[in-house]
């Protein structure tokens, strides 16, 4: 462990950092995208990266998401360990078959001799420009083989592309456009892994559990601040996974609060927030005083513009909805 002061780093130079480490450490490891190479990555997302390792392990690839995905596959299947880039989430529909069909399933249909050791990075919901808002990261926890991650802080980017590029699954991995510039914090100088499937308290509290995701975390703990002034205190539970999601965690905060809020950037119909309402009431529905608040983007698809702010959850949808759970607790 270096004896050096932990570096601060952004959200996206921390995964870059932590590309970098996995491809020094690894040869088999190499990077297929889009604009990957010389421009940089969208959004700075492979910067110096080629001139580091070169055109043979960041390769260049032509628009076909469907085409990369593939090729990815492949080599995955051959022993090499792939990092993919669909730019933005909006494009992963055009790899469907690949996505969906092959990716998750082929471990199983080979009764376990096939490994596909693949990761998947993607960047979805708001971000510092107009376009690509949309979040379809519900869509791939629903299905089975796939590990789902999407980190909240620079440090958890590190540690979990880190485990996603070790991992001998398929891991898709998104980030939260909002956060990928944002401010610097912290991160470990030395290679580490940040547990895929593991959720972490990111404020303790003691009057309603906040399951939030991605960048709903900084709201939430934003609104958490706030709302202590009137003396509620909120408990934030950052979720990191949504596939497999720990359920032991949520349950766990949930029983020491016993009222529940989800949040996220996703649309409320069929997001994660639905899946984890639905773990408390399987596993512990007496714990909850109060009905479950979900909050997610309106429904509608994500505007751009003036309008945009409108339609996606923000501070103060939290801080009321903290409110109202704590009004409607029965006696």
């Amino acid at each position: 462990m270096s004896a050096e002061p932990s570096p601060r780093l952004t959200h996206m130079e921390a995964i870059v950092e932590a590309i970098a480490e996995a491809m020094r450490d690894d040869p088999r490891v190499f990077y297929i995208g889009q604009d990957v190479g010389a421009m940089g990555g969208s959004m700075q997302g492979t910067k110096g990266l080629l001139e580091e390792f070169g055109p043979t392990r960041i390769r260049e690839a032509p628009i076909s998401e469907s085409a990369m995905v593939g090729a990815a596959l492949g080599a995955a299947l051959f022993g090499r360990r792939p990092i993919v880039e669909i730019s933005f989430g909006e494009f992963l529909p055009a790899a469907m078959n690949q996505l969906i069909n092959q990716a998750p399933n082929l471990h199983y249909m080979t009764g376990g001799a096939a490994r596909v050791p693949v990761v998947v990075r993607t960047r979805v919901g708001d971000g510092p420009y107009g376009g690509h808002p949309q979040d379809y990261s519900a869509w791939f926890a629903h299905v089975p083989g796939w590990k789902v991650v999407m980190p909240a802080t620079p440090a958890d980017a590190k540690g979990m592309m880190t485990a996603a590029i070790r991992d001998d699954g398929p891991v898709l991995f998104f980030e939260a456009m909002s956060l990928s510039h944002a401010a610097r914090a912290p991160v470990p100088r030395d290679a580490y892994e940040t547990s895929i499937g593991k959720a972490r308290i990111a404020r303790e509290g003691r009057d309603a559990t906040v399951v939030a995701v991605g960048s709903s975390v900084p709201l939430a703990l934003r609104a958490a601040d706030e709302l202590a002034q009137e003396g509620i205190e909120l408990e934030i539970l950052d979720l990191r996974t949504l596939r497999p999601l720990d359920r032991d965690a949520i349950v766990a905060s949930v029983r020491r609060t016993r009222r529940l809020i989800t949040v996220h950037e996703a649309w409320v119909a069929g997001g994660i927030g639905a899946e984890v309402a639905a773990c408390v009431a399987e596993e512990a529905p007496e714990l909850l005083l109060a009905p479950v608040v979900r909050i997610g983007a309106a429904p509608v698809p994500v505007p751009s513009g003036k309008v945009r702010p409108h339609a996606l959850p923000n501070v103060r949808h939290i801080v009321d909805a903290a409110r109202r759970v704590m009004a409607s607790t029965r006696a």
